[in-house]
């Protein structure tokens, strides 16, 4: 072998090892895609969490994860492509808590015991939705109509047509949105919030049950008394920034518990005197994905090639 040639192949083996562990940056694992649920009134999917506290050892979840099959996905990922609004035509009566998606398909198990978060009738909502990633798009909020049996699967039908709330590009502060809305005043007893979040800036679309219990007209005085029956979430501070006009939640707001379950509050503070989740805290999916895992076996292949490369040149 001549000189140059011995100087080529340095030089390739050099490249190859320096290039390789470009292939361990972030953007080597494709792009990044949106992530969220409501944590306050709970959701299912984070009620069933490690992050859930009591409430994943609770009797519902633990139903929920044997239907399951085993544990749930991640909280922050239950999300259906390419929905575009269809919503009553792509998701199925009978499987609007799981998306329709196999890994989540123990939330679509009707009970009445799931932990529940007390809200008044007529009174203000404020909710917590926690997200991993900003992204923009349009919450709308269902609650089921008079006479919905928890016991039964959530149909479309048990939905009014129209969301009693619509919220588009609320800002993200601490790790999450915080929606304000009325609620309606002719609800009783255990309900379902249903939350969509159609995101604009991807193809994805977020479904997300959250069970809430309303006490008797005589009892619904003032705002919404969220308390988690069953869980508790994360409290947040008032935000210093308001969503399309809506009235910034009061941090002062008292939290009383819905009858059946109670569990103790969440142990994820994001900061001194903030407990709202954040991206680095509340990901469960904290492993490394394919695409990542890929690129690093590439570049161990490289250095490997290169190695044995360097090897074989100085035998000569």
């Amino acid at each position: 072998m001549t000189r140059t040639t011995r100087m080529t192949a340095r030089l390739s083996v050099t490249a190859a090892a320096a290039a390789a562990p470009l292939l361990l940056l972030p953007w080597a694992a494709g792009p990044a895609q949106a992530h969220g649920a409501p944590t306050d009134p709970v959701s299912r999917v984070y009620a069933c969490s490690p992050e859930g506290g009591d409430a994943n050892r609770s009797a519902a979840c633990r139903a929920a994860l044997s239907a399951n099959g085993g544990p749930l996905g991640a909280w922050d990922n239950l999300r259906v492509a390419g929905v575009n609004g269809r919503d009553r035509q792509v998701i199925p009566d009978g499987r609007l808590c799981s998306g329709n998606l196999p890994a989540y398909r123990g939330l679509d198990v009707a009970r009445p015991d799931w932990p529940a978060t007390r809200l008044a009738p007529g009174g203000r909502l404020t909710m917590t939705y926690a997200s991993t990633i900003a992204h923009t798009g349009t919450f709308r909020l269902y609650l089921t109509r008079p006479g919905y049996d928890p016991a039964k699967p959530l149909k479309w039908s048990d939905l009014p047509e129209r969301p009693f709330a619509e919220v588009t590009d609320p800002p993200l502060t601490k790790g999450a949105y915080h929606i304000t809305a009325t609620l309606p005043k002719d609800r009783t007893g255990r309900q379902m919030l249903y939350t969509i979040w159609q995101n604009s800036s991807t193809t994805d679309t977020y479904y997300s049950c959250s069970d809430v219990v309303f006490p008797g007209a005589a009892q619904a005085t003032g705002d919404s008394k969220q308390a988690r029956g069953g869980t508790k979430t994360p409290d947040t501070k008032a935000p210093d920034t308001k969503a399309r006009g809506t009235k910034a939640p009061d941090a002062k707001t008292p939290h009383a518990h819905a009858p059946g379950t109670e569990t103790p509050r969440t142990k994820t503070p994001a900061s001194p005197g903030d407990s709202t989740p954040v991206a680095e805290e509340t990901r469960t999916d904290t492993g490394p994905s394919a695409p990542l895992l890929a690129g690093g076996a590439a570049a161990v292949l490289v250095l490997t090639g290169g190695a044995a490369l360097v090897l074989r040149l100085r035998r000569r």
